[in-house]
């Protein structure tokens, strides 16, 4: 909320953990917040784990995807990551991504 100015909006009464972050600017999505079975994300064991979905860039994605705790985007098309929220990743990393995220989805710059 600070950072953004971000209220994370719940969207589905079927999955009231599910929370998307928006930009107030344009309304694009730039995160999106989500309990997950770890068999759903390929790993290994039954419980639920937290995952932060964020949007790279293609160098972005094609650098970090398949990193320790850095997953293909669990629902998301294109070149979004599943960052899980267990400590597997820094937390400076994590929101190293947030802020790329917030970034790239952000207004498109005119070219004169």
């Amino acid at each position: 909320m600070d950072k953004y100015g971000t209220r994370p909006e719940y969207l589905w009464a079927r999955w009231p953990n599910y929370a998307i972050l928006r930009r107030a600017d344009n309304k694009k999505w730039y995160g999106a917040i989500l309990d997950v079975p770890r068999e759903r994300l390929g790993l290994t064991g039954t419980d639920v784990v937290d995952v932060l979905n964020v949007k790279c860039d293609a160098g972005l994605y094609a650098f970090i995807n398949g990193e320790n705790g850095i997953l293909r985007g669990y629902h998301m098309g294109g070149t979004w990551v599943s960052v899980l929220l267990d400590g597997t990743v820094a937390r400076e990393q994590i929101f190293a991504l947030l802020d790329a995220s917030y970034k790239l989805v952000g207004p498109r710059k005119k070219v004169q």
